[in-house]
């Protein structure tokens, strides 16, 4: 029997495990670096053990620090989650011979699978289909594109698509750091890149009594960098000869390793409906819930009955039933890059309406800082049939009051209202045909955020005249003032260069907008607006000089003006400045102050959340300083480089 456990990770798998040990009646112990001493994992957890540090390779990474922590907080077993050391053989058996319970597979079975070059050979041996593997060294303009793979770990670390030849040096370098930061194993590997391919997975539990259980099919075909963004189970529009193949392929897998607990075994299906082996996850997956919830089971309470060497409830899983759909929430903004977001999470409401669940590490004033995973949360809906799944996940969304960091809200929402993935047509390229679709271009005309600009306003004046209290300031409450408008400016965020303006007269019976709009009633966190006979509710959330303003149909953050400066605005011409805060990893060969550089050349590598982020050169010519070193920690707007053009005159 676990009586005390511990979760050597962090975030929202931390917090979901501990849900689960408090309805068994476990005793909870989180670990936690410096960066996480105020997280919400740490406060929710009954008792917390500190790792010196913040980076992940000083503390969530140091097996012998996560031990160490179980044994002097008196746990007696350990669950991994997933990521940092939850594919690790070494740590597994590291918990084993101190004498606590793995809550994971078999030392053996994650030995075999750790390494993809690995498992690939086993499933070939087990009968299951594979795609053929490629020799970096002996590539040809024939197998292109290629896929390279970091061979231990997921997550999309570690891998690049390579579509030119002249391009794999530099990608296999590239790749290869990013393993070695996040898992510690630089191993890469190469494989025919699948154009328009599905990722389709088969999540299994089995005991150590011989049953295993094939929990039906998963698409997550929806992913930005590698990383996966909406999940759904079951995959839609696999006929049933293919789900049996998958089920019976995965239960294949599995058992060709001994497995026990909790797996995901991996497919590329293409677009020809052929199913390639990718590799199977020996541990729990960030998706979990969309099964969960089809199949009405706690996977982490059977991986805790499983680890004490309980068999599974039954011969065979339950009956599915309906549809589930997640979506994850990323700090980040699709449209720079997917560059991820740090600060303050002065909000996080998403309405908790039936059939809808919410995984989360994060709440209220929490600080979403730069060290990790720029996942905020996952939502997920479940519904009897797909379409009002993905319908109440995308109204949830909508309405959801999330203010801090620029999220990837508005992509999610536009997503799951996309034609493509209404009609079940996902793909792993969904995003590089779409993304401009999905994040158009700002228009200044827009009546949305033009509204917003003078909710925000009105709320601002209100709050003058009022203080911050929720009365609301409603016809005849205003003094008649000078008749002279009132101008305010905002800038929407992400900075897109699109200001919009808000213009009113006070009058002896309230505000009066240039635009024709009816004020209903105006506080400093609500304001009603009339226009054309149809009325418009604002919430408004201000944080110095942003505001958020939510509707029924879309948020607005606002900045502004003219206190707001960009850095980009006090530099001269050609300079180079972090887009975020990070690490400098390493800069280009040979890259020194008076070396030429090309457009689009990378000189630059920073790290920020677990990922690699290249700066270009943003213009040919000459580079005329240098202030970016490896090793270099620097803040957003940071000057790293100029690059001067070959047009400008050489400077005195």
């Amino acid at each position: 029997m676990i009586s005390t456990l511990l979760v050597a990770n962090r975030g929202e798998i931390a917090c979901r495990i501990f849900r689960t040990c408090r309805a068994l009646g476990i005793a909870t112990v989180a670990v936690y670096s410096d960066a996480d001493a105020d997280a919400l994992h740490v406060r929710e957890a009954d008792t917390a053990v500190r790792l010196p540090g913040a980076a992940p390779a000083d503390t969530y990474l140091r097996g012998d620090l996560v031990v160490r922590a179980a044994r002097a907080a008196g746990a007696d077993a350990v669950h991994p989650g997933y990521g940092f050391l939850s594919e690790n053989a070494g740590f597994a058996r590291a918990v084993q011979d101190a004498g606590l319970v793995w809550v994971g597979p078999p030392v053996k079975a994650i030995e075999l699978m750790a390494s993809k070059t690995r498992a690939k050979e086993l499933m070939a041996a087990a009968g299951v289909p594979l795609l053929a593997p490629v020799d970096p060294a002996r590539a040809t303009a024939d197998d292109l594109p290629l896929l390279l793979k970091a061979a231990a770990g997921g997550g999309g670390r570690g891998m690049r698509i390579v579509r030119e030849l002249a391009h794999l040096p530099a990608e296999l370098t590239a790749a290869t750091a990013e393993a070695t930061a996040a898992f510690g194993d630089g191993e890469v590997f190469a494989e025919p890149y699948v154009e328009r391919g599905r990722h389709i997975e088969v999540q299994v539990m089995a005991d150590g009594h011989g049953t295993v259980w094939a929990l039906g099919t998963r698409d997550c075909s929806l992913q930005r960098r590698h990383q996966k963004v909406i999940e759904e189970a079951p995959a839609p529009g696999l006929d049933d000869t293919l789900r049996t193949r998958l089920h019976d392929a995965a239960t294949a897998a599995a058992q060709a390793v001994g497995y026990r607990g909790a797996g995901t075994v991996e497919f590329l299906l293409a677009a020809d409906g052929r199913p390639y082996f990718l590799e199977m996850n020996t541990r729990l997956q960030v998706e979990h819930p969309v099964t969960e919830a089809v199949f009405g089971l706690d996977l982490v309470a059977l991986q805790l009955r499983v680890a004490e060497g309980g068999p599974l409830p039954a011969p065979a899983p339950p009956a599915p039933h309906g549809h589930a759909v997640e979506a994850r929430l990323y700090a980040e903004d699709p449209t720079r890059d997917w560059q991820p977001q740090t600060g303050t999470l002065h909000t996080l409401d998403v309405p908790g309406e039936p059939g809808i669940r919410l995984d989360t590490g994060y709440t209220d004033g929490d600080t979403i800082g730069v060290h990790y995973d720029p996942m905020i949360a996952k939502v997920i809906a479940h519904a009897p049939t797909r379409t009002e799944a993905v319908r109440l996940l995308a109204r949830t969304l909508e309405r959801a009051r999330v203010h801090g960091p620029v999220t990837n809200r508005d992509l999610l929402v536009r997503s799951l209202r996309h034609p493509d993935f209404l009609a079940a047509r996902p793909d792993t390229g969904f995003y590089d045909r779409h993304l401009d679709a999905l994040a158009p271009a700002p228009d200044p005309g827009a009546a949305g955020p033009r509204r917003a600009a003078l909710a925000a306003a009105l709320a601002d004046a209100a709050a003058r005249q009022h203080g911050p209290g929720p009365l609301p300031v409603r016809l005849g409450a205003w003094r008649n003032l000078s008749s002279q408008p009132r101008t305010k400016r905002y800038r929407t965020r992400p900075d897109d260069g699109t200001e919009h303006q808000a213009v009113y007269r006070t009058t002896r019976t309230g505000p009066v907008p240039e635009t024709g709009e009816r004020v209903i009633a105006a506080a400093p966190t609500r304001v009603t607006l009339e226009t054309d006979g149809v009325t418009h509710h604002f919430d408004i959330a201000a944080h110095g000089d942003t505001t958020y303003v939510d509707t029924a149909t879309g948020s607005y953050t606002l900045t502004a003006l003219p206190r707001f400066t960009d850095p980009a605005d006090r530099t001269e011409p050609g300079s180079l400045l972090a887009p975020m805060p990070g690490t400098v990893v390493r800069v280009a060969e040979g890259l020194t102050a008076g070396a030429p550089v090309t457009a689009g050349q990378p000189l630059i590598w920073l790290e920020a959340m677990k990922m690699e982020h290249r700066i270009l050169a943003p213009a040919s010519g000459t580079l005329a300083a240098l202030h970016a070193a490896p090793g270099l920690q620097v803040e957003v707007g940071a000057l790293l480089a100029v690059v001067q053009d070959v047009q400008e005159e050489p400077k005195p």
